[in-house]
């Protein structure tokens, strides 16, 4: 039976340890995410219909054979989805559109990746993109070029930048799943190595291993596994171009594909000011000059006032919209194809009022952001409820 998405609901979330999981393959990592998914929904693997597992690089693993082996959930449709950072999101997507579809009743999205078995520093991009127009771009310096520009033009200064770090390892300390656990300082983060342009060591996240799992139905099935369901309000995604570095239109001001995705999710979901109807959100921290323009992009404050808004503790966990209250990629790291999936664990708990890490009291809607590719190339963007008016 088919159904708006307005009545797809979460009914369990599950996720590993992330970090240098060196005692945990790609299939065990699967398999702790998605038992304590299935354990959180009460539902049997035997209940699963269909399954889609983000996965953004081909060591990690290909087809959705990655996901039946370690959970033996043979002979039903998995699909593999890549689509840069947001392969986990774009997952989740593609499951509610499944459930929506009527096709199926019942599924699961997944993501994982493991990186830290790699050689090399940073994120591995042998065999990625055009052999000369991106040779020697690597996600630091692409996305790093946003803020000589951010700063020229609304005066953000480094110590801005530093302010994102410093409340995001703030919220991640507490969390138990994060992979780093520990409070930095403003001067910590000012004084960290450079890595590329004005960005330090502590303005970038890390790569990481991990995984996560989502129970997706409808709601009047969700009904009969638990009382604390979470819905989807809203859900838009947004793929660019990979030559964005040489559109002559890109300023760097503005992440475009955020900017198209949140239109979507937010008119699905009748959002009209997003910082006075969002308690909480997980966006895309792969860098703290990212997270600034998010805060633009997606509405939490005016265009260049980005950097004010993290200073003045608006995006704190007791601010306007609590940011990143699980600590966000810098304390998580960013396993790719498995962030998206987590950012959903993050925000659901975050919405049931049992958060791992930070809670954001009384929080009732929740966004989750996910932004890939060099400069912004794919955006993922879902709104999530809890408010008994949308369940």
């Amino acid at each position: 039976m088919s159904c708006s998405l307005h009545d797809i609901a979460i009914i369990g979330v599950g996720a590993s340890k992330f970090g240098e999981n060196f005692d945990m393959d790609v299939e065990s990592m699967l398999v702790a995410a998605a038992y304590e998914a299935y354990e959180d929904a009460g539902v049997k693997p035997e209940d699963i219909q269909a399954a889609w597992i983000g996965i953004q690089y081909p060591f990690t693993g290909l087809s959705g054979a990655t996901l039946a082996d370690p959970l033996k959930l043979y002979h039903i449709p998995i699909t593999h989805t890549e689509n840069y950072c947001v392969s986990g999101l774009d997952s989740f997507r593609n499951a509610c559109l499944g459930v929506a579809s009527g096709m199926y009743d019942l599924v699961m999205a997944a993501g994982v990746e493991k990186l830290t078995d790699q050689a090399g520093r940073g994120l591995p991009t042998a065999g990625f993109g055009h052999p000369v127009l991106l040779k020697g771009l690597t996600a630091p310096s692409a996305f790093g070029l946003a803020f000589p520009q951010h700063a020229r033009k609304y005066g953000t200064t480094k110590e801005d930048l530093a302010h994102v770090a410093v409340k995001n390892h703030y919220n991640g300390a507490a969390h138990p799943k994060a992979h780093f656990r520990r409070e930095v300082t403003l001067e910590q983060v000012m004084k960290a190595p450079i890595v590329s342009g004005v960005l330090g060591l502590l303005d970038c996240c890390a790569i990481s291993d991990g995984a996560a799992a989502v129970i997706i139905t409808r709601r009047e099935i969700a009904r009969k596994y638990r009382d604390d369901y979470v819905v989807l309000r809203g859900l838009g995604l947004s793929v660019f171009s990979n030559l964005l570095p040489f559109d002559p239109d890109f300023d760097y001001l503005t992440w475009i594909p955020t900017v198209k995705a949140a239109r979507v999710a937010y008119e699905m979901a009748g959002i009209e000011n997003p910082r006075e109807e969002i308690d909480c959100a997980e966006v895309h921290d792969c860098f703290t000059i990212t997270e600034i323009l998010n805060y633009e992009d997606l509405g939490f404050c005016a265009k260049g006032e980005g950097g004010k808004f993290v200073r003045e503790g608006r995006a704190s966990i007791d601010g306007d919209v609590a940011v990143n209250p699980s600590g966000g990629l810098k304390c998580f790291g960013h396993p790719i194809g498995a962030t998206g999936c987590r950012m959903v664990y993050e925000i659901t708990r975050q919405l049931q009022g049992r958060a791992e890490g930070r809670q954001r009291e009384g929080a009732r809607t929740g966004l989750v952001h996910n932004l890939g590719g060099l400069g912004g190339v794919v955006c993922g963007v879902a709104v999530l409820s809890s408010d008994d008016r949308y369940r």
